[in-house]
């Protein structure tokens, strides 16, 4: 199987750069960076902050199953823009710091996530193309629509790194 890694870290990484831009953003526009970290594209969305969280959530719960490692855990504290960004690296470190060689075999791997009183079951495929890969892209991209949706001046290049 073909480790997710090197493509989660590169998008990781445009989502470092997009919300870097959405710092200098504020600051030129006299913006408190938190109120961003807030704002939401409809009211029964999850906000940029949860945005970005669930991004890293995704991508660092994907390499680990699939490496067969701990799914590293974070607090979900974050409430601004630079501690979004200190996720997002953290999230790229480890996705980065695992070798491909604990993919080996990982197509044969039964992959089990819990959310609270449910488990879901998945094949190791199924997983990445059918659940991890689509919902770090659609939380990426909700948190890329929130900040332009609120003038940060960003583009599809910036999306794709």
């Amino acid at each position: 199987m073909l480790s997710p890694a090197p493509y989660l870290a590169r998008s990781l990484g445009a989502l470092d750069a997009i919300l870097g831009k959405a710092e200098a953003h504020c600051a030129a526009k006299s913006i408190q960076p938190e109120v961003l970290c807030l704002d939401r594209l409809y009211p029964d969305m999850f906000p940029l902050a949860r945005q970005v969280q669930i991004a890293t959530d995704h991508a660092k719960g994907a390499v680990a199953r699939l490496a067969g490692l701990e799914v590293p855990v974070y607090a979900d504290d974050e409430q601004g823009l630079g501690e979004l960004r200190a996720r997002v690296q953290k999230t790229r470190g480890f996705v980065e710091s695992v070798p491909a060689a604990a993919f080996d075999g990982a197509e044969a791997r039964t992959i089990h996530v819990k959310f609270g009183p449910r488990e879901m079951t998945f094949t190791a495929p199924d997983f990445l193309f059918g659940y991890a890969l689509p919902n770090f892209y659609f939380h990426m991209t909700t948190a890329y629509a929130i900040l332009r949706h609120n003038g940060v001046e960003i583009g599809k290049r910036d999306f794709m790194g």
